[in-house]
This record gives C-alpha cells, structure tokens and sequence, in this order.
C-alpha cells in the first residue's frame, strides 16, 4: 500500500501543473499581504474603541427600529453587541489583518484556492488513467483494485494536505514578516452558550482552517467520484467547480424550505455553529455532522462499486 502511495505521489510532483499551483498559491498569500499593507496603512487602529462603540449603538439602534427581524438576523445581531460590550469592557482590540493572527485569518479565504486545485487534481487522478491506457498497467500487479482506488484517493488528501501546511505556514512567515509580532497574546472572542468567551487565537485560527476544510475533503470527495464513475475529468472537474462556486448560493435561494437543510452544500460550513447562526432553524451541529458522513459513505460507496466492476479490457 505503501509504494502505491508513493508511486502516486511521484506521478502527482512530476507534473509542471502541480508546482504552478504551490506557486500560485505563496504568491496569492503575498499578495494579501500587499493589499492588505497598501490599503490599511492610513487607517487609525489606536481608534478601534470609537469604532466599536459606533458599530455596537448602530446594531442596537436596527435592533430597535425592525421588531419583526427574522429571528436568525437578530440572534446574529445580538452576539455581535455582546462581542462588541465584552471587547469595550474589558479592553481587548480586535485582531485587525495587520496583525500575524488577524492575517492568517484573512488568508484561511485561500482555503478556497487549495479546494480549486485539488479539484483538479481529483478530478483527473482516476478518468486520466483510463484516457490513458494506463489503467490496465496498475490492474495487472498484484494488488486488489480498492488498495489502487485507496491509495489515489488517499494521495489527493495529502496533497489537500501538504497545501493547507504551505498556506498555514507561508501565511504566518509573511505575516511576520510584514506586519510584526504585535498582538500575538490577543485572545478571539467568540459567543458560546449565551456568554462571551476568551479563546487563545492560536487554537481559533488552527480551527478556523480546519473548519474550512470541511468543503475542501467533501468538494474533493465528490470530484474523486465523478472522475472515477465517469472517466471524464473534464466532467469531475468542471461540475465540482460549478457546485463549488453555486453551491451556497442555491442552498441560500431554497433557504425558505425545510428540506434544504438536507442539501450537502447546506452542511459544509460548520462555521455557521461557532460565529454565525445556523441556516436554517433547528440545525445541529451534530446533524451536519452526520449528514456530510452519509454523502462521504455515498460518494465512496459508488466510486468502489462501479470501479471494482467496470471492465477495462475494451
């Protein structure tokens, strides 16, 4: 099992595509890091109070004027006035993006480019063997057809993996190096059962991109079982990007049914539990949980049939 790892690892660095992307993803978190500089170099951070106070009366004052607020809109509403009165009260800045922690949370939106690229390689891992020819080379050794599906699908993950490490580490490098090490001792505030909370913001960023690989494992999953069932990765690739960028958007436009609440795309932002509201009422933390294991068991379960049955002597 091991060597088949490995052999797909070798297959998967020796392409030009996959160095591309490592470049394109250090030059992505610099570019930040630029933006981020140029654009916020005039603003006033000694004045965070004022701007909080301002925000929090704002937030009271569209409490007052709007009774009939949905209810999801006012809880929000109401955990960022208790944030903001904790934050005032007891003196604690917010983690701005010129700070190490404040920009690697910035950066977790890069989450989204690893997903893009390991949706390309995912979706290309498996159909590419078979416009090949090269599938028949892999099912002459040896080895049962699952350890050779395991060990692609497994060499997508550490793939996914050693580009979360990159993004992790070349953010906090970067934000170092730009902006300093102030601020590294500034706790995140987080509102959990009905109170405000001190969180080390190490641990919040570390969750935060965890979090936010719950789309990158389910987006690659899907693309892995697109590309396997289908042997297009023109196909794998090109409808996993479509769900990746509409997803949300078709889950927000059917929000008013209940049923969404079962869609996959309605689950994948666990965030929704920890620093928002859940998208629709009645959601659990355990309940997305539980659906995203029913679409990985389904996605697999039809990559492994359909894979162990297909005739690839034609």
């Amino acid at each position: 099992m091991f060597n088949l790892i490995l052999n797909e690892n070798m297959k998967i660095y020796r392409r030009v595509s996959t160095w591309m992307m490592i470049v394109l993803l250090l030059a992505a978190v610099l570019g930040f890091s630029f933006l981020i500089k140029n654009q916020m170099e005039r603003e006033n951070e000694a004045d965070w109070k004022s701007r909080i106070a301002a925000s929090t009366e704002g937030l009271k004052k569209a409490l007052a004027a709007e009774p009939n607020l949905p209810k999801q809109s006012r809880d929000r509403m109401e955990k960022m006035i208790a944030i903001n009165e904790y934050r005032l009260e007891n003196d604690i800045p917010p983690a701005t993006p010129k700070s190490v922690w404040g920009f690697m949370d910035f950066s977790s939106n890069l989450v989204s480019l690893i997903t893009l690229f390991t949706i390309i390689l995912a979706g290309g891992i498996v159909a590419s063997e078979f416009t090949w020819g090269t599938i028949k080379l892999l099912l002459i050794r040896p080895v049962s057809r699952a350890k050779i599906l395991l060990s692609k699908y497994l060499s997508t993950l550490l793939f996914s993996l050693f580009l979360l490490f990159l993004l992790f580490l070349s953010s906090f490098l970067v934000g170092i190096l730009f902006f300093g090490t102030g601020g590294l001792s500034v706790p995140y505030l987080a509102y959990w059962n009905g109170k405000v909370v001190e969180v080390n913001m190490a641990l919040h960023v570390l969750s935060l991109y965890g979090l936010s690989s719950v789309d990158l494992l389910m987006m690659s999953t899907f693309a892995f079982m697109i590309s396997t069932i289908f042997r297009n990765n023109s196909l794998a690739i090109g409808l996993s990007i479509f769900l990746m960028f509409t997803g949300s958007t078709i889950v927000a436009a059917l929000s008013r049914y209940g049923w969404v609440k079962y869609i996959l795309f309605a689950n994948t932002d666990l965030r929704q539990y920890f620093d928002g509201t859940p998208l629709v009422e009645g959601m659990t933390l355990s309940f997305s949980i539980t659906v995203l294991l029913a679409y990985f068991l389904i996605f697999h379960l039809l990559s492994w049939i359909l894979f162990m049955k297909r005739d690839v002597a034609a």
